[in-house]
């Protein structure tokens, strides 16, 4: 007799494509042969996790029309299986995947949307937090300003693309209204992505904030991210940014 492990990984590999005859034999016909019953839930698994996407990536999907959104889904389900048990945690890796999709290269702005979307996504879905107290930078002595390090919001995500990704989410909302003309020369974007009560928002950033805020995400200190910030942005505002940060909740927490 097979295992439970044994079962579970044959039942998966049957789903996704694998070899089947063994997970036949373990499945009672009752009706229906072992191949048909499997192929129930194949279609099942297929159907779900496409439905995922698509409700992950509804720009995506408007953007290539709702037929070959789902062959594109079904390929990448069956390269990317779902890996949690959370349909939350599904989609990952969209964005990587269509970049390697010969017949999209006309469409190059395309796998940067899907990163905005999955921000947006993983935003909307992020945990609770508490906005830093300006009271608590405050009470951090003048000379360790340069070694603090901040946490982000949960719900704050960074996206930067060199096509104007914010346009073409825009005008590819159900509630748009207006001129729909995306231009791809318009320039790049830099956005935050952060939730605020239960409203995502979307926020153009300029070049030496959106550094500044990268380099915070990634643990560096005040001190190291103004000075990159100041090369590419000579006249970045530091004071300005965080008193704007701090308001909105983008920074939670310090470490000194």
């Amino acid at each position: 007799m097979p295992s439970l492990h044994e079962v579970q990984t044959g039942f998966l590999s049957h789903l996704m494509g694998g070899n089947t005859v063994s997970v036949e034999a373990w499945v009672l016909a009752d009706g229906l042969t072992p191949a048909a019953r499997m192929q129930i839930y194949r279609n099942n698994l297929y159907t779900s996790l496409s439905e995922a996407l698509a409700a992950i990536y509804p720009v995506i999907q408007r953007l290539v029309g709702m037929d070959f959104f789902r062959q594109t889904a079904r390929t990448y389900i069956g390269q990317q299986p779902s890996r949690s048990g959370n349909l939350h945690d599904f989609g990952q890796a969209f964005a990587i995947f269509l970049e390697h999709q010969p017949y999209l290269h006309e469409l190059p702005y395309l796998p940067d949307v899907a990163r905005l979307e999955w921000a947006w996504h993983k935003s909307y879905h992020a945990a609770e937090s508490t906005p830093l107290d300006l009271g608590t930078l405050a009470s951090v002595p003048a000379k360790n300003y340069e070694s603090i390090r901040f946490l982000l919001a949960p719900s704050a995500r960074l996206v930067q693309s060199a096509y104007p990704v914010l346009r073409i989410w825009l005008v590819n909302q159900d509630d748009y209204i207006g001129d729909p003309a995306v231009h791809l020369d318009q320039g790049a974007n830099r956005l935050l992505v952060i939730r605020q009560g239960t409203e995502v928002q979307l926020q153009e950033l300029g070049e030496g904030e959106f550094l500044w805020l990268e380099d915070l995400a990634q643990g560096q200190t005040l001190g190291d991210s103004l000075l990159r910030c100041g090369s590419a942005e000579p006249g970045f505002d530091l004071q300005t940014a965080l008193h704007k940060h701090v308001h909105q909740g983008t920074l939670t927490e310090i470490q000194t």
